[in-house]
């Protein structure tokens, strides 16, 4: 494994004007990366990544190169891009047990962060180390949030955020596990024990209906319940998924890893239209899921999908989808429903001053301050299912408002 990290760090051409750092959301000093690592700083390269991304070793693994940094290579143009995710995450896991973590100063406030996920644990990671009191409430017994209840084992190992955990209690972070904020512990409870500030990072954890007749029968399932807890779903052998999207892909190839051994995609529309990535479906077909195109669902049965075939047509200049009539049966034992997820509602509704959109997003400007002074929110819950990276990028500028908020320092956003 370091031999091939190291042929594939010197294979990186050290461009003056890196490709690969400006398609990352985050900005990651990619050749510093590299330069420091080959030179024999693999500790000074992984403080820098870690100060850049507290989440370096997780997005290393889980973040869609093919799409950022490694996509952007310009060894890619002719050829194979740099592993850069590889490198990344040799640098990141090496050092995430013995990294040297000091907090800035001691006692500047007290600050509540609501939920435990990417967003959350950026937050707690930054402000702890410039000196705040960070209490996490997390309502599963875990923290992680997506990262623990929605990627699975084989694209994201947990055992990394157990060791995460560890870095952010010698911090002095203080974590509460199963404990949802709303409807026993609300807002004004928090603001009332002395937290000076609340981060609102929840997810979203509602899964969206397709409201079609069926959908509450005991073979149907939503994936974001089924990726919480795959091993307790009894799917039978043959399985489909409806949606094409990146969690689809997660969930199929699941499937098949706890034992089913048809599973197959129903999507309404064509392979070019999938909104998963490339690279997520080239997977999911190597690992053995079919995919049934063109195909509306219309019912659920205890036999399986009732569907339409669709026409795609181009009318005019203009791609049009026609229903056929005829009504067909896809037969299978199972059938998981994933076609996006929306945020639950404990928190705003048991709370007044927070305003959502008409999604149930939380509504914030560009540097997370919601509609109640004090309280800022970030990540899925504000953009919706987004990757792991965007949560963190726009989570490090949240904790610097929460900052200069705490110190009654001048914002600088600008309300959007």
């Amino acid at each position: 494994m370091s031999n091939n990290i190291i042929d594939e760090a010197k294979r990186c051409l050290n461009c003056k004007n890196p490709r690969c750092v400006k398609a990352c959301p985050v900005e990651t000093n990619i050749p510093e990366m590299i330069n420091l690592f080959l030179d024999g700083h693999i500790k000074k390269s992984g403080k820098m990544l870690f100060d850049n991304n507290p989440l370096s070793v997780i997005c290393s693994l889980v973040c869609p190169h093919e799409s950022q940094c490694e996509g952007s290579c310009i060894l890619a143009i002719k050829g194979k891009a740099v592993n850069i995710g590889g490198i990344e995450n040799y640098i990141s896991d090496y050092n995430l047990d013995i990294i040297e973590l000091k907090k800035e100063a001691n006692n500047l406030g007290d600050v509540g962060i609501i939920g435990s996920g990417p967003a959350g644990i950026t937050i707690a990671f930054i402000l702890s180390m410039k000196g705040y009191n960070v209490t996490i409430f997390e309502s599963h017994d875990k923290i992680g949030g997506v990262l623990r209840y929605g990627i699975p084992e084989f694209r994201l190992a947990k055992d990394v955020l157990e060791r995460i955990k560890v870095r952010l209690e010698k911090l002095g972070v203080k974590i509460r596990p199963n404990t949802l904020i709303g409807p026993v512990i609300t807002i004004e409870d928090l603001f009332r024990d002395g937290y000076d500030a609340i981060f609102i990072g929840t997810g979203v954890w509602n899964p969206r209906k397709l409201n079609i007749k069926g959908e509450s029968l005991g073979n149907v399932h939503y994936a974001i319940d089924y990726l919480k807890n795959p091993e307790v779903y009894k799917l039978g052998n043959k399985v489909c998924v409806i949606g094409a999207g990146n969690v689809s892909m997660d969930v199929a190839r699941t499937a098949i890893r706890t034992g089913s051994r048809d599973v197959a995609v129903l999507y309404r529309k064509g392979e070019d239209d999938i909104p998963a990535s490339k690279y997520e479906v080239d997977y999911a077909k190597i690992d053995g899921v079919n995919f049934e195109f063109y195909k509306k669902p219309i019912e659920f049965t205890k036999d399986g999908v009732l569907y339409k075939n669709i026409i795609k047509k181009e009318i005019d200049g203009k791609i049009t989808y026609i229903e056929e009539d005829e009504i067909k049966l896809y037969e299978c034992d199972s059938i998981i429903v994933s076609v996006s997820q929306a945020p639950r509602s404990n928190i705003v509704s048991n709370s007044g001053g927070i305003d959502t959109n008409k999604y149930g997003f939380v509504t914030t400007d560009n540097c997370g301050r919601t509609t109640r002074k004090g309280i800022f929110a970030s990540g899925d819950v504000v953009t919706g299912a987004r990757t792991v990276v965007e949560a963190v990028k726009y989570s490090k500028d949240v904790a610097n408002e929460i900052d200069k908020f705490i110190k009654g320092e001048k914002s600088t956003c600008d309300i959007l």
